[in-house]
């Protein structure tokens, strides 16, 4: 799971296809290509330092992430019972929460191979699938595909799903059970207290 976790979040470290840019899919290669560099040169990050690998993801990848939807994802139907200001810390506890747990899957990466599949997509689409693969050697491929929106200019994902099943609406359950046993303020207290 670690290994697919750090696959997911090399799509998300930039900004993808404006005008005359390339599309998402070669962007996703591109960006594939410097995460995974940027991991082999700095000897903390290879060590398991998941701070380091979590100041790298709040860097580059954070800020290509719709973190205001994929915590309205996770939260499904409770979302519309939260006020603004609720929300507004649900979404900052939940993207602090998202960055720790790729930040692991970061620190623990070891040379996987990771192929970006043609992107099937209209130039005009709003949304998009970008589709992934990852390999390592003795074990069969994880599928991992990108869901993304085009925010302006560019590019947000909102959600990864790993062998189908969406990271974002995974914690779906758990939060609801929170909600109902404690409301929205001991869902915020429970993500804070995880730091």
């Amino acid at each position: 799971m670690k290994t697919a976790l750090f696959a997911a979040l090399l799509v998300l470290a930039a900004p993808l296809a404006g005008a005359g840019e390339p599309g998402p899919d070669a962007l996703i290669r591109q960006v594939s290509a410097d995460v995974i560099a940027g991991v082999r040169t700095d000897p903390g990050i290879r060590a398991g330092d998941a701070a380091k690998a979590a100041r790298l993801i709040e860097s580059t990848i954070a800020p290509h992430v719709d973190f205001v939807r994929a915590t309205r994802i996770a939260l499904g139907p409770a979302w519309r019972r939260a006020d603004a200001s609720q929300r507004e810390e649900l979404v900052r506890q939940f993207s602090a929460m998202i960055v720790r747990v790729y930040a692991v899957a970061l620190a623990a990466y070891r040379d996987d191979e990771i192929t970006v599949l043609p992107l099937r997509a209209q130039p005009d689409d709003a949304e998009v699938t970008v589709r992934s693969q990852v390999k390592r050697p003795g074990t069969a491929p994880i599928a991992i595909e990108y869901e993304m929106e085009r925010t302006g200019a560019d590019w947000k994902v909102y959600d990864v799903r790993i062998e189908g099943i969406s990271l974002v609406a995974s914690y779906r359950s758990a939060f609801a059970d929170e909600i109902r046993n404690r409301g929205v303020d001991g869902l915020i207290r429970t993500l804070a207290q995880r730091r």
